[in-house]
């Protein structure tokens, strides 16, 4: 009998990239937004060891706390390997590698695979990753921003910070072409990733509407923020009440496949917030299977955005075809 290791083999190339066999765990897969908790776990330790520091204990010159927040994050899979169909037991070779942009951000590329499916120490170009996807694989990409609280008492009002240790210049440039910040920016300006939707896609239905009141339970992190990874649970959570609004059955919501998944980090809350969240839908008009969900999520009282997520989602033959007849 083969026993599954406890620990992620990791690998540092001595520069900006990090390769990694895992065996998946139970606190990295669900339904939710497990397994996207874990990639930000990647990216946190690539970013500690390309930049030669401690990224979760990293101080600003005045000695307060900086914090390596998401800003933009996008996950690009297949029916072959995708979020939802990883499962624990599963062995997954990952290759991480830390892009430079400057002492207040960083990008991190991820590319996930089944172990053994490429060559030992493949390297990780961004031409692949954004131009020439390999279909067995999982691709992530995750832009960072250094922020601080400047109210050391609340999450609003978040501003920009730089550790004084911070190792970047050594770093290589993501060419100019793949980078995520024009992406994210309209995306906040225009509360959509594809405001005109997207080409060859129809509204299904009007715009569904939920809210969402925030759980100091599970949506806080160490220190005290709204967790990155709880707006991915939070989207989900609209997505799938707007799914049984429509009368689908949650089975064919666990077994959907995200394609593609996009979301914008803009802001943040104190405890006892509430939010609006907009669900629209659109269908392929020519593969039904095919969908895209637009989300936006909201502080109520104050309007603020706070999140934008952009979904395609590829449906089972049967959800479509039940869809279909409604």
């Amino acid at each position: 009998m083969t026993l599954p290791r406890s620990e992620d083999h990791v690998q540092f190339d001595g520069k900006d990239t990090l390769t990694r066999r895992v065996n998946v765990s139970l606190a990295m897969c669900s339904a939710g937004s497990l397994i996207y908790a874990k990639m930000g776990d990647w990216t946190w330790e690539a970013v500690n060891f390309a930049s030669a520091m401690n990224v979760y204990t990293a101080r600003r010159v005045d000695g307060l706390p900086a914090y390596l927040s998401f800003y933009y994050f996008r996950v690009s899979s297949s029916e072959g390997l995708h979020p939802n169909g990883i499962t624990f037991g599963d062995e997954l070779d990952v290759t991480s590698r830390v892009f430079g942009f400057g002492s207040q951000s960083v990008l991190t590329l991820h590319r996930i695979s089944r172990a053994g499916t490429l060559t030992d120490h493949e390297m990780l170009d961004p031409i692949e990753a954004y131009e020439r996807p390999r279909p067995d694989c999982m691709y992530v990409e995750t832009f960072n921003r250094w922020i601080s609280r400047g109210d050391q008492e609340s999450n609003k009002g978040l501003v920009d910070a730089s550790p004084v240790d911070f190792r970047h210049k050594h770093l290589s440039q993501l060419p100019a072409v793949y980078s995520p910040r024009s992406t994210a920016r309209n995306a906040r300006k225009n509360r959509s990733f594809f405001p005109s939707g997207l080409p060859g896609f129809a509204p299904k239905g009007s715009p569904f509407r939920t809210t969402y009141a925030l759980d100091v339970a599970r949506d806080l992190n160490g220190v005290r923020l709204v967790y990155f990874a709880s707006y991915f649970s939070i989207a989900d959570i609209a997505l799938s009440r707007a799914w049984r609004a429509r009368g689908r059955d949650d089975r064919n919501f666990i077994d959907r496949v995200a394609l593609d998944y996009r979301l914008g980090f803009f802001g943040n809350a104190d405890p006892g917030a509430v939010f609006d969240i907009t669900v629209q839908i659109w269908q392929d008009e020519r593969d039904s299977r095919h969908e895209f969900a637009d989300i936006v999520i909201s502080e109520q009282g104050s309007e603020q955005v706070l999140a934008v997520a952009g979904i395609r989602t590829l449906l089972s033959e049967s959800d479509s075809a039940t869809e279909g007849a409604t």
